[in-house]
């Protein structure tokens, strides 16, 4: 079986950064599990995948745009000290849930300077190009719960 539209997927993987930098990896650890052409994982990545089947093994690099986007400098700015309440000792690194005119959006802090604090509104791996060795492990029909939630249950997918 091929990996094609409304496909369950499974696939070990390791992703590094340009520069070697380790990303993530499946090893170790269950296999991912997708539902194929549902938006489950990055649009370069899924399109690459197409037409492979089960023990393929290939190498992807995957562009921003195809990947987090790019980098928008108008995401990076400076709030209030003020803003961060209830949290201890702001520092940089951390992470938080935001809200934004489109809804909850995750910042990371990447400076403190006295009472200001500068946050970045971009996804950490925005701007970054990404370097995937994959091998399809399973490919099977999704049950109809999982094609109407969009998404894998069980093993390596999502638990209600």
């Amino acid at each position: 079986m091929q990996i094609e539209e409304n496909k369950v997927v499974l696939i070990e993987y390791t992703v590094k950064t340009e520069e070697g930098v380790l990303v993530d990896t499946s090893e170790g650890n269950e296999p991912l599990a997708y539902l194929h052409g549902h938006k489950n994982i990055i649009p370069g990545l899924e399109n690459a995948l197409v037409g492979k089947a089960v023990e393929d093994e290939l190498s992807v690099t995957v562009k921003p745009e195809e990947a987090y986007g790019e980098r928008h400098e108008q995401l990076i700015k400076e709030v209030p000290m003020q803003a961060f309440q209830g949290v201890e000792k702001v520092e940089p690194g951390m992470q938080f849930n935001a809200e934004s005119p489109q809804g909850p959006q995750l910042i990371t802090v990447t400076k403190v300077d006295g009472d200001t604090v500068t946050v970045d509104g971009n996804h950490p791996l925005a701007g970054v190009t990404l370097n995937f060795d994959v091998k399809v492990v399973e490919v099977r029909e999704p049950s109809e719960e999982e094609l109407s939630h969009g998404h894998v249950h069980g093993a390596g997918g999502h638990e209600h």
